[in-house]
């Protein structure tokens, strides 16, 4: 497996799937907000906080490539990179694999932002000031 960022085991819950028995396909995309909320948090960006205090992180795109489903029971692991895209846009590249064979599953990009308490795109200079540290040299 390569190297991410940020990695996040979980496992699927019986809840999570469909009448097929796999998972359901709007589910992956909660895999990998929960992975996005959780890298954010351990480098000290913490979206309640700054919901507080009138900033919101939103999604503005989504893209996702469904490559082999999981089934209920099924642990696998969420690996993530992070591109600074422009001044007000950053990417997640997130990659899902089936453990322990490591199969792809799963390949997204995702778009987000910040909006500043008068609903104006704004990445605040705090979370700019964090994120350098981990995103890549240009």
């Amino acid at each position: 497996m390569k190297d991410y960022f940020f990695t996040l085991e979980m496992s699927v819950r019986d809840y999570e799937c469909d009448m097929q028995g796999i998972v359901n396909n709007a589910v992956y995309q909660n895999y990998l907000e929960h992975a996005r909320h959780v890298c954010m948090k351990k480098v000290g960006i913490d979206f309640k906080n700054y919901t507080l205090m009138g900033v919101n992180f939103v999604v503005v795109r989504a893209e996702m490539d469904y490559k082999h489903p999981l089934t209920s029971g099924d642990s696998f692991e969420v690996g993530m990179h992070l591109v600074k895209e422009s001044r007000l846009r950053l990417v997640f590249y997130q990659d899902i694999f089936r453990l322990p064979d490591h199969k792809l599953v799963l390949k997204a990009k995702i778009v987000a932002t910040a909006l500043n308490e008068r609903g104006r795109p704004e990445i605040p200079l705090e979370v700019e000031n964090i994120l350098q540290r981990f995103l890549p040299a240009a």
